[in-house]
């Protein structure tokens, strides 16, 4: 396998060692590596049982790696960060997920690109929309832009 392209999206809601979690994701981003592109950093409202809001950005990063391989590096990532397994949609210093890949779907033991819930999270397309409006979604075949309308219309307005 070449070079690809990955667009992983990371969320933090709890302070690290780096600092705020919006630091976080910078120190995330900077471990990374081949990273070619970030969103700004979007502060959103919790999921689930956690009321700490989250600071999420989206990373578009170049790889060798295959979607396996690629995931197995940012959960070490996370694991160095003080990402600890527990409780799902709870306070955490950083979660790293791979979101999208340049060489379209993959599905495998513990993964599944892209992402099966993206498509219906703002705070995911919001950012995603910022650095790569046009890629196609694998299966819909739409654009992040056309996702991000959906999700748009979807939202009750104030």
């Amino acid at each position: 396998m070449g070079t690809a392209s990955y667009a992983l999206a990371l969320g933090s809601n709890r302070r690290s060692r780096f600092g705020s979690p919006a630091a976080t994701i910078a120190a995330a981003i900077g471990a990374i590596g081949g990273v070619r592109a970030v969103s700004p950093i979007w502060r959103t409202a919790a999921i689930g049982p956690s009321t700490r809001a989250f600071a999420n950005a989206v990373a578009l990063v170049a790889s060798d790696e295959d979607p396996p391989a690629l995931l197995r590096r940012v959960k070490a990532i996370e694991g160095g960060f003080g990402r600890r397994r527990g409780r799902r949609w709870g306070a955490r210093a950083i979660d790293i997920d791979l979101v999208l890949w340049s060489e379209g779907a993959w599905a495998g033991p513990g993964l599944v690109v892209p992402h099966p819930a993206y498509r219906e999270r703002d705070f995911v397309l919001r950012p995603l929309a910022a650095v790569a409006p046009d890629w196609r979604d694998p299966v819909t075949g739409r654009t992040v832009r056309q996702l991000l309308a959906l999700v748009d219309r979807r939202a009750p307005r104030p």
